[in-house]
């Protein structure tokens, strides 16, 4: 699994996006019980801090030290410093897995063998993500064109699975079907390009050229922004949902 992350960990925990509750409210609702949670490359404990006000207990890891650090310490979460595919205590069983805008890196096999050993027989596994981010007018094609253009060739293979929704990884569970959701968030010009700047394809096309690709876009994104100090954006949220099938895979 690709560490892009740690060395901007305070800012990937300030500006991304925060899930909106009615996803939590439909994962939750699916659940026969809540004892545990584990939530897979937890980043800053966005997701984790959630479950904690749900569940007795979480396990929440992250192959980042510096991105734990800017975690959230609740006395019910226990996080660790545990990459996706690592073995531990098969012991530690689970009622929901959570992984959220991070399993197209990982080593989906391996990772689901994971699964296979600390997931409950009744327990779900969710993975979350969001795709790339629009707004109405002009401020739209350039946020697009600075995506799919200027920064294109510098995002890391993986990052298709995220233009593909998610729709090409291997899921071998059974799936659940959940409504089309979408997270929407009211920023000022200075938290989208904030936001932006934590793209991992901004820190490779940083570190090639030795400048920051957002100065070519800074300007349009203020004359495109109108008169509001806040705009809307949203993000399609990614999701796919499933249970341990009938007949398990040998892990």
């Amino acid at each position: 699994m690709k560490d892009n992350f740690s060395n901007h960990a305070a800012d990937y925990a300030k500006y991304r996006p925060v899930y909106p509750e009615v996803l939590y409210k439909h994962l939750f609702s699916l659940l026969k019980n809540t004892d545990a949670a584990w939530d897979v490359a937890t980043g800053n404990g966005q997701v984790a801090a959630v479950l904690a006000q749900h569940f007795e207990r979480v396990l929440a890891t992250d192959l980042s030290a510096q991105q734990l650090e800017q975690a959230h310490k609740m006395p019910n979460i226990d996080y660790r410093v545990q990459t996706a595919e690592e073995d531990f205590d098969a012991n530690e069983q689970f009622d929901l897995i959570t992984v959220a805008q991070a399993i197209h890196w990982f080593d989906f096999e391996t990772f689901y063998k994971q699964v296979y050993r600390h997931l409950k027989p009744k327990g779900i596994l969710a993975v979350i993500g969001y795709s790339v981010l629009e707004t109405g007018g002009k401020l739209n094609e350039v946020i697009q064109h600075f995506y799919t253009v200027i920064i294109n060739e510098y995002w890391d293979p993986e990052r298709r699975y995220l233009d593909e929704n998610y729709q090409s990884i291997p899921f071998p569970f059974e799936e659940v079907e959940l409504p089309k959701l979408q997270m929407q968030v009211s920023w000022t010009q200075d938290q989208l390009l904030n936001y932006l700047n934590t793209w991992s394809a901004v820190k490779h096309y940083e570190k090639e050229h030795h400048s920051n690709p957002m100065a070519l876009i800074a300007e349009a994104a203020k004359e495109n922004w109108g008169p509001d100090a806040y705009r809307m954006f949203e993000f399609p949220l990614v999701l796919r949902v499933g249970k341990l099938p009938k007949i398990k895979i040998p892990t």
